[in-house]
């Protein structure tokens, strides 16, 4: 017996029906053809492989929305921006940190990530990232690298962000570490982040991760009108406010003392 090809199978069953269900039959294997058409020329991509990170995420964020609710002070929001929030669930934190911390990656604490340094908890982070309030387009500097962690979050909320480090083997690691997730959007450079990166201001905001003695002059400067500064300001080892800047329209500096704060010294180059 001669095997029946699945063309002529087909043709066999419409001419077996009616006028009206023809017609549907006929719809119904046009879409069938364009559908595996579609699906030849553009696959569906693979299935991204399950990020068994993403639960301790998620329960990161929520507390950073409850401690939020329950922080006090005149210009400190009770309520995080939802970009915000969302760039805080989307970037891997556990991949921005040594090994050796990795399983407390999620935990609502500050890590360290050697060279004496340590990265903020990620209830100051959303807090100091919110503080600026980014746009998509705005250009922003941190002076701090540390990890990227900070550098990742906010690129994912900004056009580009200029990222200075003391210390060169953590910019370095930073620098490899941002590039391999992805986060192109971010430089890094090694130095001392007294005096900013002019040649790339002036900036719609500007990230201190490290305590000062006092607000950098160079830094004020290179902010745009409009712009804001987000600073830990006070003694080494000692808690320290986190201070926002501001410069208006009309180029007028106001600064307001948020709420205490610890954070590691800011760090200089030395002769």
């Amino acid at each position: 017996m001669r095997p029946v090809s699945e063309a002529s199978s087909v043709a066999a069953s419409r001419r077996r029906m009616s006028g009206p269900v023809r017609s549907l039959f006929d719809a119904v294997v046009a879409y069938a053809a364009l559908g595996a058409l579609l699906s030849a020329l553009w696959p569906a991509p693979a299935m991204a492989e399950d990020d068994p990170f993403r639960p301790a995420r998620l329960d990161m964020v929520r507390e950073i929305e409850d401690i939020a609710g329950l922080v006090r002070g005149p210009a400190v929001p009770t309520t995080l921006e939802p970009r915000v929030l969302e760039a805080m669930r989307s970037v891997p934190r556990h991949a921005l940190v040594p090994d050796s911390v990795r399983a407390r990656a999620y935990q609502d604490r500050p890590l360290p990530i050697g060279y004496g340094q340590t990265i903020s908890q990620p209830y100051i982070v959303a807090l100091m990232t919110d503080l600026l309030r980014p746009e998509p387009d705005d250009v922003v500097l941190e002076i701090g690298t540390g990890s990227g962690y900070q550098a990742a979050v906010l690129a994912e909320l900004v056009d580009r962000v200029y990222s200075i480090e003391i210390v060169p083997q953590l910019a370095d690691r930073a620098a490899d570490d941002l590039g391999r997730l992805g986060y192109d959007a971010v430089t890094v450079r090694s130095g001392d982040g007294y005096y900013g990166w002019e040649d790339q201001g002036p900036f719609d905001g500007i990230v201190v991760t490290a305590a000062a003695s006092h607000i950098p002059p160079p830094l004020v400067r290179q902010l745009k009108p409009g712009g804001r500064m987000v600073i830990p300001v006070g003694a080494a080892f000692m808690v320290q406010q986190l201070m926002l800047v501001e410069v208006d329209e009309a180029g007028e500096i106001r600064t307001e003392s948020l709420l205490p704060v610890r954070f590691v010294p800011f760090t200089r180059d030395t002769p």
